[in-house]
């Protein structure tokens, strides 16, 4: 299995020499030979060919602890390491006084209606604007998780909005992360998507893991190797209104995989409308007609995004054991969308 993290690691005990380790993968066992830009390329998000290119000639690529140049071929099980003299940057983080839209907040946690567009922590690329970036402007001493983001005991995609609890104590940080962790929490969301799913409901299984050539993407793994590659995850869903070409749905998170609405549909032939990353900002249902194209291009520009939105979340409270339930209300680039498709579906399609 590749693995990737961001956490810093002093390589050195000499002050001037120290070398923070930024990026870790090790090779599949299937891995055919290729260079290690090109490696590189399909592994760190926002990074060019010349980046990698110029850190390999300044020493600070490593193939199993040995610097390597660009043009070196990685094979099955190699360990990649990018190293640099400065820790990352997202462990240098800054509070900034950005707004929260806070749903709900007593002594020992928090709810948030995240926007689509923020990042929720600092990573490659984006050191800045994120949510835990603002929460650390806010809030004093929330408590660090075990990859230490402070408050954080799950997270949504950048461009999917909607609900996070944050945990502002560290009992409340172990209370809510068991909860997510025995799935126990409750969390629904809701999906535009290609196509029209004939099911009025139904569960979606599939083991989801890393895309063996585009590294950006999860996929869905199948056959007797799928425990290996991929992570269980199960996804419920429920039509709530078709729109002809496109289906609006509710789905419900059993699992908590990365991507899993997102791959999990895709899986079964419906794309989300707009998805850039899984290729659903191309027309991928419809007709031939210019007049459509231009439709949907409109649609795109009203919803920039992919259509997924986090609206609801139960949990337990972690003192008081109650049940809580929030919801946030459909975003203004979602409804805009919809209210497209519905009048485009009575009046054209029918």
């Amino acid at each position: 299995m590749t693995q990737d993290n961001n956490s810093s690691e002093d390589t050195s005990d000499n002050g001037s020499d120290e070398l923070y380790e930024h990026h870790r993968f090790i090779a599949d066992k299937g891995q055919q030979p290729l260079r290690v830009d090109k490696y590189l390329m399909n592994r760190i998000e926002n990074a060019t060919r010349n980046k990698i290119q110029k850190a390999a000639k300044d020493g600070n690529i490593f193939v199993n602890d040995v610097a390597v140049k660009s043009n070196y071929k990685v094979k099955p099980n190699d360990l990649v390491t990018v190293l640099f003299e400065h820790p990352p940057y997202e462990y240098l983080l800054t509070p900034e006084n950005i707004p929260l839209d806070i749903v709900y907040e007593d002594d020992v946690c928090l709810v948030v209606n995240k926007p689509p567009g923020m990042v929720v922590h600092p990573g490659h690329g984006n050191y800045s604007g994120t949510l835990i970036n603002a929460l650390t402007y806010h809030f004093d001493n929330l408590p660090n998780n075990s990859s230490n983001r402070p408050g954080l005991v799950h997270r949504i995609d950048k461009d999917t909005s909607g609900l996070l609890v944050i945990a502002k104590t560290e009992e409340a940080m172990v209370h809510l992360s068991k909860q997510f962790f025995k799935k126990t929490t409750e969390r629904e969301y809701i999906a535009l998507v290609w196509g029209n799913i004939e099911e009025d409901e139904g569960t979606i299984e599939g083991n989801i893991g890393r895309h063996p050539k585009n590294r950006l993407q999860n996929t869905v793994f199948e056959g007797e190797d799928a425990d290996e590659k991929g992570k269980h995850a199960v996804t419920h869903f429920k039509v709530l209104e078709r729109l002809g070409y496109v289906t609006f749905v509710s789905c419900r998170l059993e699992t908590g995989r990365t991507h899993q609405i997102r791959v999990h549909l895709k899986y079964i032939g419906h794309t989300l409308f707009n998805d850039e990353r899984y290729g659903g900002e191309r027309i991928l249902k419809g007709t031939t007609f210019s007049k459509y194209k231009q439709f949907v291009e409109n649609c795109f520009k009203v919803l920039p995004r992919q259509a997924l939105h986090a609206r609801t979340l139960g949990f337990k409270h972690p003192v008081s054991g109650e049940m809580m339930r929030f919801e946030a209300p459909i975003p203004d680039d979602i409804s805009a969308c919809l209210e497209r498709w519905r009048n485009y579906s009575k009046h054209v399609i029918e």
